[in-house]
């Protein structure tokens, strides 16, 4: 079995992988970096979860052992798509690097620039960096590129969902041609395979089988839920979510609660918060501080529930997520993987469970299309209380009924009108004749042309017993 003091890492950086209790290197690390030591391009294909990070973080801090960063000049850079996916890349090195004196530095949004800039000017090793934090810094002048010796770019297939290929291009350009290049991706599409062409010069491949299906430590399940009226879907699959949450008990330590849009998962925290769950959310368009200070105490036990878009579905580790609630069906099947990833790690059991409503059957399918399974149905915990919504909505619906008779019965006369009399149905005596009414009524619709109002209103008060001068209508000279 091959372990990390096989692979040519330096003695300072094995020591600090075995204070960090890793003997053994995944297929990933194993194939990638004995490539990366001899200064070779590497192409690796795997997912998030296998131990990427520390495939390129290894070799890097190895070769960089030898040599100095000059100021605004760093001698490696590393590409990420998220913020919180930088962050974790930046631990991940002072853990390895802990024994050297190596320098870094986090070029992410949502942080001063002036601290950026005052580490930057002092002169780093490694750069770790969002496209676009990174690209604020060279186009202030704050930055060269010209030094860098060893380029990362690390989830490719996730900066292609989120649109850096330009910005990923570009900042490739403005490195050495000379440089080594790891390349890290979960799928293989044919915008990354371009950029592989360009700018990785006879890389070695290393593809290890791609994480389609699940962990047998984890434990799925899915809601099949249909809502008792379109209108109350939204509550009803809040009222199923915290049911959900009720019915694991204490087994449920903690847990990450996935939405497919930002707005929902801020939704759904602020609803759990109302009903006295302990809940945060984390998405794209929160300040970073903040988000940092969500994950953080979500991380050391303070926070229970963490509400998050697909930004915390890949990459980020979390080891003791008892749960994770998939609260809308991913749009994409791949997301469901990495979703239910962050629970079940190093070697823990984990619960995955999803609320699939109507519209979202055929994502649903083809999830289980990708993992080969089928995922059990589970059954729904307010399955009771569909009768009393549907109840409610019987005894709604003569209501309006009601008030539309009770308007009928006492409609009172417009306030912008003049009382005006309609001729009722002849009765008694002081009907007037046939020709009298006809003349009366075409007088009345001419009238009603020319001012705009009717005689169809009916008077309150005068009875039915009408003067027959009153029903006539007088034409000024």
């Amino acid at each position: 079995m091959t372990k990390f003091s096989d692979l040519g890492l330096d003695p300072k950086v094995l020591a600090a992988v075995s204070d960090a209790g890793y003997e053994t290197p995944t297929p990933i690390q194993a194939g990638a970096i004995p490539h990366a030591l001899r200064g070779r391009d590497v192409l690796g294909i795997a997912q998030t979860g296998t131990g990427k990070t520390a495939s390129f973080t290894l070799p890097m801090i190895t070769l960089l052992a030898k040599g100095r960063a000059r100021a605004r000049m760093p001698r490696s850079l590393v590409l990420c798509p998220t913020r919180e996916l930088a962050a974790q890349v930046a631990e991940n090195f002072d853990i390895y690097a802990k024994n050297t004196k190596l320098t870094k530095a986090l070029l992410i949004g949502g942080v001063s620039f002036k601290e950026q800039d005052a580490l930057i000017d002092r002169g780093v090793d490694v750069l770790i960096a969002t496209p676009g934090r990174l690209l604020d810094h060279f186009e202030r002048g704050k930055l060269l590129l010209t030094g860098v010796q060893i380029m990362v770019v690390d989830e490719a297939d996730r900066m292609l969902d989120m649109g850096f290929i330009p910005d990923i291009e570009r900042i490739f350009q403005m490195t050495p041609f000379t440089r080594q290049t790891l390349f890290f991706s979960a799928t293989m599409a044919p915008e990354i395979e371009r950029i592989t062409n360009t700018f990785l010069s006879n890389p070695e491949k290393i593809e290890v089988a791609r994480a389609a299906t699940t962990g047998e430590n984890i434990e799925q399940g899915v809601v099949m839920f249909k809502a008792s009226r379109k209108d109350k879907q939204a509550s009803e699959k809040r009222a199923l979510l915290r049911a959900l949450i009720d019915g694991e008990g204490e087994a449920c330590t903690n847990a990450i609660i996935f939405c497919n849009r930002k707005t929902e998962v801020d939704i759904v925290a602020k609803s759990l918060n109302k009903y006295g769950y302990d809940a945060a959310p984390i998405h794209g368009d929160l300040d970073q501080s903040q988000r940092m200070r969500t994950l953080d105490a979500f991380r050391e036990g303070k926070l229970r529930f963490l509400c998050a878009s697909d930004v915390a579905a890949r990459g980020l580790d979390v080891p003791a997520v008892s749960h994770v609630f998939n609260y809308d069906v991913p749009s994409h099947a791949e997301d469901y993987v990495h979703r239910i990833g962050r629970t079940g790690r190093a070697g823990r059991k984990g619960k995955a469970m999803m609320i699939c409503v109507p519209h979202d059957e055929k994502n649903f399918a083809d999830i289980e299309n990708l993992v080969k399974k089928e995922i059990p149905r589970l059954e729904n915990p307010l399955k009771t209380a569909a009768p009393k919504a549907t109840d409610t909505a019987k005894d709604e619906q003569p209501k309006p009924k009601a008030k539309s008779s009770s308007r009928s019965r006492s409609k009172p006369a417009p306030k912008d009108e003049q009382p005006q009399v309609e001729a009722p149905q002849p009765v008694a005596a002081t009907a007037p004749s046939a020709s009298e009414s006809t003349k009366s009524s075409s007088r009345s619709k001419s009238s009603r042309g020319r001012s705009g109002r009717g005689r169809d209103d009916q008077v309150v008060g005068m009875g039915d017993h009408v003067p027959a001068f009153i029903l006539r209508s007088f034409k000024p000279a």
